[in-house]
């Protein structure tokens, strides 16, 4: 199978694909971000099909979303079962046992062996939402800190703490208000301008001396927000030993952690969530994305005592809806059952050295970065002042796209490889074929100034 992959029958986006784009531009919000042309009929696995036939290799997992593969028969038999059952009936109004059963998997999953309690959502933003009231609610303090290149949602409370593109933010203000944003620590372009380790996390200890010393008072920051690994940001990983010094800061003032782990958690790491990499416990855990494979559910895990809100302080009418909840119940299991864990973290280590190897013979790869199959591939301009190949990146990803490789970028010119956990090595090597081919021939362009 996979040495017939990728399959391209006709150039995309090929007559159906256009058809259908025409009547989308009619009718569809403008104010999606479409990466390429790419129309979906259906998808198996790893492997998309469009409507006209042409058949790529999944990098994408929509969106790291389809963690455990698209159309997992074990999910999609949960789905169907518990569609004959029962639908919805309200659960912030009423009990079942469905939300009841995922809540306790997640406090078993999530970091830490305290006792916790689960909020159900619908939504990665809206699991944003429910943290930041929560932690308002239970520490009685009105400011947050939040990071530089974050991306944790759309709607106006999460927004207030994204950060990764002025789009996002443009004539929607004024936002939540009390939210500081602080730098990321983003060694490839350090905003200190500094070197590990020479920078002894300087990082860290700008937030203590410049921000909680000169104009934000700690004892009336309710907590920080972040991602263990930014996404939208450009797959940004943090150097060891960081989230140990914040942790330690927080500690210090009682300044709750929030981890975002929309993206980066339910194994995409290699990890259940991408925090343990560095052995640190959050107070509160926000989770989506690959939760319920592709059904809308989000979930907000914090420790017993945090999530002490009144009834009616926050609710909605489709969290913890009983399809989702049984989906994602399968997709634990799956996870589980199919050392998925295990999986990610091989591929991604084998990725990662094919990554760093080409990057030795293409100027244009100026960092190779990733846990798990959680991957970013900053391209630059040649010449070496790592000027973002903002037009290099998106050409690399244009040209994977046709020829059957489904592969976005982040941030400003990355590249974010982030396939299903369940991903062959057959198929990683055939999606590695495509993409080295595209990077190598768009390097040999810029070099030569084409």
């Amino acid at each position: 199978m996979a040495g017939e992959l990728p399959k391209i029958v006709v150039r995309p986006p090929g007559p159906k694909a256009r058809a259908l784009l025409e009547r989308d531009a009619a009718v569809i919000s403008p104010s999606y971000v479409r990466f390429y042309p790419l129309v979906v009929e259906s998808a198996r696995g790893c492997v998309l099909r469009d409507v006209d036939g042409n058949e790529y290799i999944d990098f994408n997992a929509g969106i790291a979303v389809m963690n455990v593969g698209h159309c997992h028969p074990k999910v999609v038999e949960a789905i169907k079962a518990q569609a004959e059952k029962l639908m919805h009936y309200s659960h912030t109004d009423f009990y079942y046992e469905e939300s009841v059963l995922l809540a306790e998997k997640l406090c078993e999953i999530t970091p830490g062996a305290f006792r916790k309690r689960v909020y159900f959502c619908n939504s990665g933003a809206e699991s944003v939402e429910a943290a930041i009231k929560l932690a308002r609610w239970h520490t009685r303090r009105q400011l947050f800190l939040a990071y530089i290149g974050a991306f944790h949602g759309r709607t106006m409370g999460a927004l207030s703490f994204t950060a990764s593109k002025p789009v996002q933010r443009r004539y929607f203000h004024p936002l939540v208000p009390g939210v500081v944003h602080v730098p990321y620590p983003y060694c490839f372009r350090c905003p200190f301008k500094l070197e590990r380790p020479d920078c002894a996390f300087w990082c860290v200890d700008f937030i203590e001396e410049w921000v909680l010393h000169k104009y934000v008072p700690p004892e009336e920051v309710a907590a920080i927000v972040f991602e263990p690994i930014q996404g939208e940001g450009g797959y940004v990983v943090p150097p060891d030993g960081y989230f140990q010094r914040l942790k330690k800061l927080c500690d210090e003032h009682d300044i709750l952690m929030v981890d975002d782990e929309v993206q980066a958690g339910m194994g995409r790491t290699g990890r259940w969530f991408a925090i343990e990499h560095w052995g640190v416990e959050p107070d509160v855990v926000c989770i989506a994305k690959a939760i319920a494979s592709g059904l809308p559910l989000g979930a907000t895990v914090a420790r017993e005592e945090i999530m002490d809100w009144e009834p009616g302080s926050h609710a909605t009418t489709f969290g913890g809806n009983p399809i989702a909840c049984r989906a994602a119940l399968a997709v634990i299991e799956v996870i589980e059952s199919e050392g998925l864990l295990k999986n990610a973290e091989e591929q991604g280590r084998y990725i990662m050295k094919r990554m760093s190897e080409l990057a030795e013979e293409c100027e244009i790869i100026g960092d190779v970065r990733g846990k798990g199959l959680m991957i970013g591939v900053e391209l630059v301009k040649p010449g070496g002042k790592k000027e973002p190949g903002v037009e290099e990146a998106r050409e690399v990803m244009m040209r994977a796209w046709k020829r059957g490789l489904a592969i976005i970028t982040a941030g400003k010119s990355t590249l974010r490889i982030a396939p299903p956990l369940t991903i062959t090595r057959e198929l990683v090597d055939a999606g590695l074929e495509v993409l080295e081919g595209c990077i190598r021939e768009v390097d040999k362009e810029a070099r030569s100034g084409a």
